[in-house]
């Protein structure tokens, strides 16, 4: 049903339908095969190029000790800065589970704690020779086994049978630390089926995890950014928690601590070696490689390896080296690994070596290439083991791998059950991160008590990153023909933004009367969504109204996927030109609401023949379109003569209950939770202008 009047539009479509009328398309249609990025996403990596323009420029004047002193100094400050706040370390209580007998090693099973309540599953493989023993430290990489893995045993094995302890542990999301899973065995995710009652059921298939580590890391992501912090930070403490571990043992040399991981392990011993001064040497495997040559290929990965602004204030991958230059750090990596450009690794390795040298140590950087793919691969895991050798034991000869067994997950298992979330008061990354928006309230607050709202206005401003509208350029227009249809007309747009990005558009015009009033529609799931003859776009020109529907950047016509994008129907077709604006401290959604104020004044004055049709309203479907407008209509009332949204998320708040009930990621700003949450938006616009309609009869993107 149509309610025109009230602007309540019910369309005749089945929800999220699209029409894919060539009649109605603004921009050619792509050749078949054509796999560029997205106009967002390009125009996102040009401003990322010149941001990383800027720090090497940066770079070159680092000549003396003092330079890069002062250097490492700002961007160990920026780092920590980015990360958000981390906890403070509290008693780890931690405690051998479990013992077992290798091959010239032994293994413990130990659990600790590295928040109260939050379990971290560890298996420490030690020498046979005598103690203190230098040890090293294995985060792992995105595996469904975590620290059971092939590799990460491999590893460890190699280097207790090489006179060095070994810690590998579970991060979040995998292994033993999934945190999808309930204390009564219930997942936390909605629709998910089974309860995992033993580690071997951990497999991605029916009645094992829903998630991939990917995507379980990214989905602690969309909290922990709402409230100004990252996976990042909670992947950070656990490893800081381990080397704590490790120095409190009686048989290990607190001077003598390593490092080593692959993958996602590797990104982890990037940022562990950044900031602990305690890891004397370093082997980040399959992992570091350059931004430049990274988002030029796979693009950005999962929420722990994207900080929030790094890229704007100058914190390149090289400085998780640089920060800690001149220790002993050995890049390890694939010729053919498809994920992490070996070019870039070079790079990186050429800009760290010239830094080692200025400090007179360019012996303690080194970089170990294996004609491999990427994974931690035999000869990667003896290069980087030769390494640590040298450097933690003074011995630097030939070693090799022998093929030992390797032990099954049940046997290397800290939990009873095989899920730390089926310990009696166990507490989950979701629920730390629910824990700190509670303790934000208060804040919140204080900033939207009284009448004067200016001051909170001002805070979604910066967080969101919206200018003012006097600061923000008319759009330019390009015709691209029209389509002439019975009762209207369909001029077919092209609106130029001052980003340099074009959004396509479809102006309705009425027939053969005055315009009685003006209507700016904006769909999640693009301008044609209810564009065709039978929908509400066509109801409204036919009486009386000009309608302006516009594809906000990545919707409609502009939402290309990334070639190698990885967030599918869980996060949106968005997912890599939100983690590069994240890296750049932009958000979409501020992006979008800056294109739909542009939009909105536009509107206005085209095809007006007087002035009575100047007033404009607003209908945004879906959370795409309604939190920006949302925006943009408490920051700008006077432009909006009405506001309808359709499926806006109720809170921000109950994305953190369930963040996996529909896209959430790329609608998300970075610690707004801090500031404000979308009630407080909703109620700065004047209550008898707002209309409401609930998440179920909209679209989900």
């Amino acid at each position: 049903m149509l309610r025109v009047a009230g602007l309540v539009l019910a369309s005749a479509l089945p929800l999220g339908a699209q029409q894919t009328s060539p009649a109605l398309r603004v921009l050619p249609e792509r050749a078949p095969g054509n796999r560029a990025p997205s106009p967002l996403y390009e125009r996102l990596h040009a401003w990322a190029g010149e941001a990383l323009d800027r720090r090497e420029t940066a770079y070159e004047v680092l000549k003396t000790p003092e330079q890069i002193a002062a250097w490492q100094q700002a961007r160990r400050r920026l780092f920590l800065q980015a990360l958000g706040e981390l906890p403070p370390r509290t008693p780890l209580r931690a405690r051998t589970v479990g013992k077992l007998e290798g091959n010239g090693f032994r293994v413990e099973n130990v659990l600790f704690e590295s928040r109260p309540g939050h379990h971290v599953a560890a298996n420490l493989y030690l020498p046979l020779t005598r103690p203190p023993y230098p040890a090293v430290l294995i985060p792992c990489g995105h595996s469904y086994t975590g620290k059971a893995g092939n590799g990460n045993q491999r590893m460890a094995m190699l280097l207790a049978r090489n006179g060095i302890a070994a810690l590998s542990y579970d991060p979040i999301g995998q292994g033993e630390r999934y945190q999808t899973f309930g204390r009564d065995g219930r997942p936390l995710g909605a629709g998910y089926t089974g309860s995992p009652s033993s580690v071997a059921q951990l497999r991605p298939v029916a009645g094992g995890p829903r998630f991939n580590p990917v995507e379980e890391h990214t989905l602690v992501g969309i909290g922990s950014i709402l409230v100004g912090t990252s996976t990042a930070a909670f992947r950070i403490h656990d490893g800081l928690r381990a080397v704590d571990y490790l120095v409190s043992r009686a048989d290990v040399d607190p001077k003598r601590i390593g490092c080593t991981g692959n993958s996602g392990g590797g990104t982890l011993t990037g940022y562990l070696m950044a900031l602990d001064d305690r890891i004397a040497c370093a082997a980040p495997t399959c992992s570091l490689t350059t931004f430049r040559r990274l988002l030029a290929t796979s693009g950005p990965q999962d929420a722990e390896q994207n900080l929030f602004g790094q890229l704007r204030d100058g914190l390149d991958e090289a400085d998780y080296v640089l920060l800690r230059a001149p220790r002993p750090t050995a890049l390890c990596a694939g010729t053919r690994d498809a994920t992490f450009d070996i070019t870039g690794t070079w790079d990186l390795y050429r800009e760290a070596k010239r830094i080692y040298g200025r400090l007179g140590f360019p012996e303690r950087m080194a970089l170990v290439e294996a004609d491999e793919p990427h994974g931690f691969s035999q000869p990667l895991r003896v290069g980087a083991a030769r390494w640590l050798r040298r450097w933690l034991l003074g011995v630097d000869e030939p070693i090799t791998e022998p093929d030992l067994p390797i032990y099954t997950p049940a046997e290397l298992q800290c939990t009873p059950h095989g899920q730390v979330m089926l310990l009696p008061g166990e507490v989950s990354a979701f629920e730390f991160n629910r824990r700190r928006a509670g303790a934000l309230a208060p804040q919140r607050r204080r900033l939207w008590a009284g009448p004067d709202r200016s001051r909170a206005l001002q805070r979604v401003r910066e967080l969101a990153g919206i200018r003012p509208l006097a600061e923000i350029p008319a759009v330019t227009v390009r015709s691209m023909g029209q389509v002439e249809e019975d009762g209207y007309r369909i001029e077919k747009l092209l609106l130029g933004t001052d980003t340099k990005l074009e959004l396509p558009a479809l102006a309705f015009f009425p027939r053969g009367g005055r315009i009685t009033r003006r209507v700016l529609y904006l769909h999640s799931e693009g301008k044609q969504a209810e564009a065709g003859p039978g929908g509400a776009l066509a109801a409204l020109a036919r009486d009386g109204a000009l309608v302006l529907a516009v594809d906000l950047a990545g919707l409609g016509e502009t939402g290309i996927r990334h070639p190698r994008d990885w967030g599918g129907a869980l996060f949106g077709p968005n997912t890599q030109e939100f983690f590069l604006a994240h890296l750049l401290g932009r958000s979409l959604v501020g992006m979008r609401a800056e294109e739909a104020l542009a939009a909105v004044r536009f509107l206005a004055g085209h095809g007006a023949s007087d002035a009575a049709g100047q007033a404009v309203e607003v209908v945004a479907v879906g959370p795409a379109g309604a939190i920006p407008i949302a925006h943009a209509a408490a920051l700008e009332p006077a432009l909006f003569s009405r506001v309808t949204l359709r499926g806006c998320p109720p809170s921000w708040l109950s994305v953190l209950e369930d963040p996996t009930a529909g896209t959430q990621l790329t609608h998300v700003v970075h610690a707004a939770l801090t500031a404000y949450d979308l009630p407080d938006l909703l109620s700065a616009i004047p209550r008898d202008r707002l209309v409401r309609e609930p998440p179920a009869r909209a679209a989900r993107r």
